[in-house]
């Protein structure tokens, strides 16, 4: 009789290697490792040998970059979805994704059970399961760094062992490094001195995709990006995907040295971390996107944005995006894209985004009414009524509260004037 088998989300690093036998181990199943790319580059090199003599029966590498970037990135991009002021959810945004392809390749295999080598102190096992739930709450999940009764490493030197002890041999390090994740939109660092606040990062060790500022260029780069209905269709006169622009935001963005954030974040599970982001080329569309909406959007739309946007940012921090709540913010975001379109121009200088210009056919921004010398459009008198009818609430609160202050006046000098009477009336 044929094994149930698990789909793994295999990544291809020790963790999820030592997984591989402990699986078979520990529930007699036969492991179909499944690592989805959504743009780890170089990570990916030897995945196959890897798994296959660690004891998979079958390795899937599954791209979904471009899905990534156009279902999972963009909606965020066009909400200006920013966790916490300063964090641009690459890895929120991909854990989803990830979940999506995970369910669908367990489909694939009739597979009883998804495991993905997620601790139980951070936010991606939330993601992973909720994703998972969502799509298939009849399959098994599968979370071992929660099941302290099986798993019993607690340490990379642990797990090398295990991994030595079941005829594994890897060439991995017993040193402790950074703990990274990557994907095309951007590269998280945690642990070493990061784990110290009080401490700066070591960025000539720590930076993967970035220059630091102060050794980018001394000369600015000009970029010139246009956009349709919220989305990038140019870079610097050039069509390319969504993905392809990343790319190359990537790469300009780095050697200018953008879009490094250093944060303390509050994790979903209750408590503080700090990390170092790296999203170059995200930081860069972020910025020209909000640049031409800043044309495009009426005031009470963009006010409403921000906030469904800032919204959107802890839905999908928190792993909620196979959600009611999230298709309807997106919805909503959707119809603001409508006319979201044009050409955006960026100075990029030592860390810096500045901004050289931008026009779109849908510009609210009129010139005659801007200017100090106003047209047909606006009569300055007009300004008298508006003022009047604007500034009457606090007039009436205004007058409401001379009249209580002259009031209580009042009845202090009567309580005096009372006090003096009753006091002569008594000698």
């Amino acid at each position: 009789m044929a094994k149930e088998k698990v789909v793994l989300a295999y990544s291809g690093g020790l963790d999820t290697t030592a997984l591989i036998p402990w699986l078979k181990e520990n529930f007699n199943y036969d492991v179909v490792c499944c690592c989805v790319d959504v743009g780890q580059e170089e990570e990916l090199d030897g995945l196959e040998e890897r798994a296959l003599s660690s004891g998979a029966a079958k390795l899937y590498i599954e791209n979904i970059v471009d899905e990534f970037c156009d279902d999972f990135v963009m909606p965020c991009v066009k909400a200006g979805a920013v966790y916490e002021h300063s964090y641009l959810l690459g890895t929120s945004m991909a854990r989803p994704a990830i979940a999506k392809k995970l369910v669908e390749i367990a489909r694939k295999e009739e597979a009883v059970a998804i495991c993905h080598g997620a601790t139980g102190k951070g936010n991606d096992q939330i993601r992973f399961e909720l994703g998972i739930k969502a799509l298939a709450p009849d399959i098994k999940i599968i979370a071992p760094w929660r099941m302290t009764d099986l798993w019993n490493m607690q340490s990379r030197e642990d797990e090398m062992e295990y991994c030595r002890q079941h005829g594994i041999n890897l060439p991995f390090s017993m040193g402790k490094g950074y703990s990274r994740d990557r994907n095309l939109w951007h590269i998280s660092h945690e642990g070493l001195e990061l784990e110290d606040p009080s401490l700066a990062p070591n960025y000539d060790s720590l930076l993967v995709l970035t220059t630091p500022p102060e050794k980018a260029p001394d000369q600015m780069t000009d970029i010139c990006l246009t956009f349709e209905k919220g989305v990038p269709k140019t870079l610097n006169g050039k069509a390319m995907k969504v993905s392809e622009i990343i790319t190359e935001l990537n790469r300009l963005g780095g050697e200018n040295g953008i879009g490094i954030v250093d944060i303390v974040e509050n994790r979903v599970v209750g408590m503080k971390s700090r990390g170092v982001y790296e999203t170059p080329g995200g930081t860069i569309l972020m910025a020209a996107h909000d640049q031409l909406e800043e044309l495009c959007l009426d005031r009470e739309t963009m006010e409403n944005k921000k906030r469904l946007g800032s919204q959107l940012a802890q839905t999908v921090y928190e792993g909620k995006w196979f959600t009611p709540l999230r298709e309807a913010i997106q919805a909503f975001v959707e119809a603001t894209q409508q006319y979201v379109s044009g050409e955006v121009k960026l100075k990029l200088y030592k860390g810096n985004i500045i901004k050289n210009g931008t026009t779109s056919p849908y510009s609210l921004y009129n010139e005659s009414l801007a200017s100090f010398t106003t047209g047909d459009l606006y009569d300055h008198h007009d300004a008298d009524g508006f003022i009047t009818l604007f500034g009457l609430p606090l007039k009436v609160r205004a007058m409401k509260m001379q009249e209580a202050a002259k009031n209580s006046f009042n009845s202090k000098i009567q309580g005096m004037v009372s006090e003096m009477q009753s006091s002569k009336g008594n000698k």
